[in-house]
């Protein structure tokens, strides 16, 4: 039950979540003493809505994934579960990344929780998708597009350092020995 309930909140819909974020921040809703509505910490909390069931989602499956590969294996070695996680996340680090960067990517791309709770205001709250948006319905296109290729410049620098991490980690392990041969001189 609890796992249906995750994996249906990976495709929350992400005006849903800005109007409920809307409702809970306005004047007369529970949140309203806070005053963040059109803020930007309206924008980051509807952005964490929104991230946290796909970091969670795609986490549990990495653990679960492992757990059932090594977990018999290190329990048996007397592995602890502080131990246990450290060795995971460790072992799991690249598979983690790709979690964070899928996380990044669902906040990175959104346009209408954003819109709805930060009022789209120009040197305010207005960030680029929303910008591209804007800018689409105006009919500025050439505006629009070099937005987002400026948004995809960023999201592939990402992806590079990530690549060109992984292809250094991948380098200096190969240069370890693996026995104690390469240790003693």
């Amino acid at each position: 039950m609890l796992l249906t309930m995750l994996n249906t909140l990976l495709a929350l819909p992400s005006v849903v979540v800005g109007l409920v974020i809307y409702l809970l921040l306005s004047r007369t809703g529970p949140l309203g003493f806070l005053g963040w509505l059109f803020s930007f910490k309206a924008m980051v909390l509807a952005q964490v809505v929104l991230v946290v069931p796909v970091a969670a989602a795609l986490s549990r499956q990495v653990v679960e994934d492992v757990d059932a590969a090594h977990g018999e294996q290190w329990r048996s070695l007397g592995a602890g579960n502080l131990l246990r996680c450290l060795l995971l996340a460790w072992n799991e680090r690249f598979a983690l990344l790709t979690v964070v960067v899928a996380c990044f990517g669902r906040a990175i791309s959104e346009v209408g929780a954003v819109m709805i709770v930060g009022g789209n205001m120009e040197g305010f709250t207005r960030v680029m998708t929303t910008a591209i948006a804007l800018e689409t319905s105006k009919g500025d296109l050439p505006l629009a597009l070099a937005l987002g290729i400026v948004l995809l410049a960023i999201v592939g620098c990402l992806n590079v350092l990530l690549a060109l991490f992984r292809h250094w980690q991948d380098r200096h392990q190969q240069s370890k020995p693996t026995s104690l041969r390469g240790w003693v001189t």
